[in-house]
């Protein structure tokens, strides 16, 4: 390998660091601040870089926006991913209501959620294929783990649980776009809860809620 070799890689993975160091940064900002609240010059010196070279990074305010969505659906896919493979129906859909509370636990991205995915609705808008992965990735896995329970006897048999997948994470995402218009006035975590509860109701083969 020769020594320019081995500069181009050691660039490149510093370019990566910087990367994922801007995005962490300007997550847990805009969590605090809000998006059209922080200013990119606040999150450039959280990372110890000037205004132009986190902009040699992300080109735009947006660019940066559709990173950290991406970091946030991650993060989720990877917290639902510890949940126990052995889990039971009652649990998943516990799993639900503790998901919201953590999104409560940062407010300000919620309120990038509802801004990114009204611009995913253009397929011809950078957004739609990030949203169009995650809702295609995070029904699948849910599916998944409902069907687990179907197979350990805590769901009932006759569950569509692709469906019952859908509908938890549309309820979901519908009442963060209601919770964002009605100022966080709305009790997200319990309109969730009621919701898990009454599916709860439906398809646990004991009959009982959460």
């Amino acid at each position: 390998m020769t020594s320019s070799t081995r500069s181009r890689r050691g660039s490149y993975s510093v370019g990566i660091a910087r990367r994922r160091k801007i995005v962490e940064a300007a997550a847990q900002r805009f969590a605090q601040e809000g998006y059209h609240r922080t200013a990119l010059n606040r999150i450039a010196e959280d990372v110890g870089i000037t205004e132009g070279g986190l902009l040699h990074h992300f080109p735009s305010k947006k660019h940066l926006l559709l990173a950290v969505m991406e970091h946030r659906f991650t993060a989720e896919a990877q917290w639902w991913a510890h949940l126990p493979q052995d889990a039971d129906g009652r649990t998943v859909l516990r799993a639900m209501v503790e998901a919201t509370e953590r999104h409560l636990a940062e407010p300000g991205l919620i309120e990038l959620f509802v801004l990114t995915s009204a611009e995913a609705a253009d397929p011809s808008g950078a957004a739609h294929a990030l949203f169009a992965e995650r809702y295609r990735s995070a029904v699948e896995a849910l599916a998944r783990q409902l069907r687990g329970a179907v197979d350990r006897g805590t769901l009932r048999a006759d569950t569509d649980c692709h469906a019952v997948a859908r509908e938890c994470i549309a309820v979901s995402d519908g009442l963060q776009l209601q919770w964002v218009i009605s100022g966080g006035t709305l009790d997200l975590a319990d309109a969730v809860r009621t919701h898990a509860d009454r599916i709860a109701r439906t398809v646990l083969t004991d009959g009982g809620g959460l």
